[in-house]
């Protein structure tokens, strides 16, 4: 699974343009006086102005070995979220897999990670062209079994890592929704951001579709569904 597209709502509409095309660098790909948007690799990420604060976690996916060299290319530009003992990566045994975060404009947490089983080098210096895409993205809910399941039954999504309980996976290396149990989870890893079922829009490419989902109130719902053409 790929996420091609993923629109946010924000209520920082200006600082969040600012510190995607500004501070980090990524291109310009489209704007109104309500929206932009930025190329991410084979993602594009909008954001979408809004009256109210909402609460996301989101994740970038970058060459495997390049989690220092980003790690270094981004604390030039931002603040990086330290850890126990000032540590600013995580390593996850389970996924064989590496991490660091950071705030956006708005608040959410927003991640770099490196997948070591998808062995997939950069051969060039870091910069926003190495990143590969939009990664991850959270879609919380108070029942992961039904949500795994919705997706599965109707997208072909499988589940991948973690629980029905408390903290679930589906998807794959490519792109993963992320699906905590917000009644047994409370705050985004590593900071005491609160974990709600705030609206956004995706669009993903797996099984030689194109799908666009809406996910509001905790579920979600198909709103096109087209066979990609080569």
């Amino acid at each position: 699974m790929k996420i091609k597209e993923l629109t946010l709502l924000t209520h920082k509409l200006l600082q969040e343009k600012i510190f995607y095309t500004k501070t980090l660098g990524f291109e310009l790909v489209n704007e109104d006086l309500n929206s932009f948007s930025v190329k991410v690799g084979w993602s594009i990420l909008t954001f979408q102005e809004s009256n109210d604060q909402h609460n996301y976690h989101y994740c970038f996916l970058i060459p495997s070995n390049n989690l220092n060299e980003a790690l270094h290319w981004v604390e030039k530009k931002w603040n990086i979220i330290e850890m126990e003992d000032s540590q600013k990566t995580v390593h996850f045994d389970t996924w064989n897999a590496d991490s660091f975060y950071f705030h956006d404009a708005s608040g959410n947490i927003a991640e770099f990670i490196v997948r070591y089983d998808m062995n997939n080098p950069g051969d060039a210096e870091f910069d926003v062209e190495s990143i590969l895409c939009v990664n991850e993205i959270g879609l919380p809910t108070t029942d992961i079994q039904q949500l795994s399941f919705v997706l599965e039954d109707n997208l072909g999504i499988k589940f991948w890592k973690g629980d029905m309980n408390r903290f679930g996976t589906v998807g794959s290396q490519e792109g993963l929704f992320l699906l905590p149990n917000y009644n047994l989870k409370k705050t985004w890893f590593p900071t005491e951001l609160n974990i709600q079922p705030d609206p956004l829009n995706i669009t993903i490419e797996i099984n030689e579709n194109t799908i666009e989902l809406q996910y509001l109130n905790g579920e979600i719902e198909i709103l096109s569904d087209k066979l990609i053409k080569n």
